[in-house]
């Protein structure tokens, strides 16, 4: 079995009557979701796509994206899955970078979607619940799946293009398997009883294959939140009797500051990725809700686990844990060598979870990607005795303080612990004679009061004299990313 669109089949036949999705009040059965997926098929044949043509879903976490993106992938197509908010100018280079035939937007989106496909002369089909059921009943479903190979580009996402313009990760149809199938075995452990929270942006890899997928395969019920919110969230814990919820640690934090007595005593499993989940946010968070958090590491171009916390071994918290089954992980320095067991390197990984590589680029793949299948990610992490690996930042958001490394992860940790500290986010200022200097943008919690003096101060009795933030500012929020990741590159001092 190549063809991702497999697990649906399969479990299809296995649970027809079970839910597969839920969106409020609305539940779609495994029968029902599998036969519209075989209809979106056949729809997408008589459009005129045919095997490893590309095509784009801009749609929001609705039932529509799942029958699409199961009808793509049935179809032998490519998808090709684009954040519901990007703009014209956006849209049209992702349509046009990536060769799309088709784009399919939400009905309810501004119209950007529309505009960029014509500006990159692409078909734009709105999606509309009613009007897509009617047009899904006038076709007869393509019941055989496209046959594909292990090697064969599933899904092409796009990077959040932290340097330059966004590059097209090449995921394959044997990469997206193997990450689902080891993440239901072994990580999360997932069966048919389970309810998974979906709030994670589906158009996103953590979402995508974490929840959606896993989900899928297990025969799992999949709880669709269109946008993050927190009481929507346990709202929806309480009403589906959920006991999965995944987030990132920006929904973490949001979730421990927002007041409610909502029972979620149902919930077994909690997992933050996308970001460093700040220890202090992981241990209140436990407290108050009675869940575990496990985190772990991925990426984009790695399908998307590296590593995890696995719920059969000791958790460590601060730890994204061991690589998962079939995954290599080296510490590398700048020379390609391996650093020596508790010392800071790149985590470079090799297994079938790495993409194929970078779409039509392959310079850029080249400069990541080894002939020997080791790709280099970017973050830097260390290792502990037992194996136990630790992010402690990405390598392009070390700051270098006059000659000195300082990693924000940590000082962004020593932050929290402040009382008053909802978020921090530690980045470089320049600086005349130092050439960076260490800033520190900080949120408060809601009626907490602290002032930039104070919390220097704080973070100064903590930490080594050339690494504590000479400027704090207070700000009401922090820009974040579509899957909820803060963005740092968006973030600057104010002036003076």
């Amino acid at each position: 079995m190549a063809n991702l669109a497999q697990f649906l089949v399969e479990t299809a036949r296995r649970q027809p009557e079970r839910p597969a999705l839920r969106l409020g009040d609305q539940v779609t059965g495994y029968a029902e979701l599998d036969e519209r997926s075989a209809r979106a098929a056949a729809l997408l044949r008589a459009e005129g796509v045919r095997p490893g043509d590309r095509v784009a879903l801009m749609l929001p976490n609705v039932p529509e994206f799942v029958v699409l993106y199961y009808g793509v992938l049935r179809a032998g197509a490519v998808v090709v899955p684009l954040n519901p908010l990007l703009k014209a100018r956006e849209t049209e280079f992702h349509l046009k970078d990536s060769g799309a035939v088709l784009l399919y937007e939400w009905h309810r989106a501004p119209g950007e979607g529309a505009r960029g496909a014509a500006a990159a002369g692409v078909r734009h089909l709105a999606v509309e619940p009613a009007d897509l059921a009617a047009r899904l009943s006038g076709h007869e479903p393509l019941t055989e799946v496209a046959e594909t190979g292990d090697d064969d580009v599933a899904v092409l996402l796009y990077t959040s293009g932290t340097t330059g313009r966004p590059k097209g990760a090449s995921l394959t149809h044997g990469g997206l398997r193997h990450n689902t199938e080891v993440n239901m075995v072994s990580v999360q452990r997932m069966t048919p009883d389970d309810v998974v929270v979906g709030c994670l942006p589906l158009f996103h890899i953590f979402g995508q294959i974490c929840t959606m997928s896993v989900a899928v395969l297990s025969g799992a019920s999949l709880t669709l939140i269109p946008r993050f919110d927190p009481q929507a969230v346990l709202d929806a814990v309480v009403r589906d009797r959920a006991t999965v919820f995944e987030g990132v640690p920006t929904m973490y934090a949001a979730l421990l500051q927002h007041p409610s007595d909502a029972d979620v005593s149902t919930l077994r499993m909690c997992i933050s990725g996308g970001a460093s989940l700040p220890v202090e946010i992981l241990h209140g968070f436990e407290r108050r809700f009675g869940c575990a958090v496990l985190e772990g590491f991925g990426m984009s171009e790695t399908s998307p686990v590296v590593t995890f916390n696995h719920p059969d071994r000791p958790r460590k918290a601060g730890s994204v844990g061991t690589p998962i089954r079939d995954v290599q992980v080296r510490l590398l320095d700048d020379g390609g060598r391996d650093v020596a067991p508790g010392e800071v390197g790149e985590m470079a990984v090799r297994g079938p979870n790495v993409m194929k590589g970078y779409w039509n680029l392959p310079e850029e793949t080249a400069a990541v990607l080894s002939c020997d299948g080791w790709l280099r990610t970017g973050d830097l992490a260390r290792q502990d005795e037992d194996g136990y690996l630790y992010v402690v930042d990405r390598k392009k958001d070390m700051i270098i303080r006059g000659g000195y490394n300082v990693y924000p992860r940590e000082i962004e940790e020593v932050l929290h612990e402040h009382p008053a500290v909802a978020l921090a986010a530690v980045v470089p200022v320049a600086h005349a004679r130092l050439g960076e200097e260490v800033g520190a943008a900080v949120v408060l919690r809601p009626g907490a009061e602290a002032t930039p003096d104070e919390l220097r101060e704080f973070v100064r009795d903590r930490v080594a004299a050339y690494k504590y933030p000479r400027e704090v500012w207070l700000t009401d929020k922090l820009p974040t990313g579509p899957s909820g990741k803060i963005l740092k590159r968006e973030i600057t001092a104010p002036a003076g």
